[in-house]
């Protein structure tokens, strides 16, 4: 009986040395979570340095472009977005409003698909310009872009890749053009159009259009990053993009 009373208390007392022990553990664990929490909270606010600016600057940017440029260069990219499709040149309007009028609608539907297939091609040659552009960014220019208006980093684009841009895109858009007819349709539509008496015969260099509506197109969806990132907290995506962006809101409050 002795032997029983004694197992049985040695059974208790292991029992309460092991939940003690977890107990311990389990304390241990909750204080590392909470000090871990803690530190990444103030690891996300404060003053960041301007190194942490530069970086930080140069995440969202990367993270935005590629973004941006990604919905452009594919089918539809362009053809589908109603902020960036591409229409008729401005003074082949009156063309297509003509030759709709006397039933020749798909003939401009094949210009202005073409039209944007070929600057949806023209896009996928966008990314690595632009990321050459961030890299080359100094730290000067990111803390710029960080206090500056809501559309900084899009101006700063359009004053140092523009150029680039222009004279990458043009070869490709003039191949891109024949590629998908563009160049034929648009010479269809023009000729259909030209032969109408007592009309002014019309002439448009379908690579600078579309070379320019191609850019304007890229600048447009990196304004729409730009924006989301400096006002949607959920696209802070890290701590550095929550400690530097936290910081702008509020400088500019």
């Amino acid at each position: 009986m002795k032997k029983i009373n004694i197992l049985a208390i040695s059974i208790v007392l292991l029992s309460a040395s092991l939940n003690v022990n977890a107990q311990i553990k389990l304390s241990d664990i909750f204080k590392k979570v909470t000090e871990k929490q803690g530190t990444a909270a103030t690891s996300a606010t404060g003053t960041p340095s301007t190194l942490e600016i530069g970086q930080g600057i140069k995440e969202a940017l990367q993270i935005g472009v590629s973004a941006g440029v990604d919905r452009l260069s594919v089918k539809d990219g362009f053809l589908g977005n109603l902020a960036v499709k591409i229409l008729m040149p401005p003074e082949a309007q009156k063309v297509e409003k003509t030759l709709r009028g006397i039933g020749l609608n798909k003939l401009c539907d094949n210009v202005i698909v073409s039209l944007n297939r070929a600057a949806e091609d023209a896009a996928t040659e966008a990314k690595p310009i632009f990321i050459s552009a961030i890299k080359q960014m100094t730290l000067t220019d990111a803390t710029n872009i960080l206090l500056g208006n809501n559309n900084a980093a899009t101006e700063y684009f359009k004053r140092v890749t523009t150029s680039q841009l222009m004279e990458k895109f043009s070869p490709i858009v003039t191949t891109s053009l024949s590629k998908v007819n563009a160049t034929k349709y648009y010479s269809d539509l023009t000729t259909q159009y030209n032969r109408l008496p007592l009309v002014k015969p019309v002439n448009t260099n379908l690579t600078e259009y579309v070379t320019q509506k191609a850019i304007d197109g890229l600048f447009v969806e990196v304004a729409k990053e730009e924006l989301k990132i400096r006002g949607n907290l959920s696209s802070r995506s890290s701590t550095l993009l929550q400690k530097v962006f936290g910081y702008a809101d509020k400088k500019k409050i």
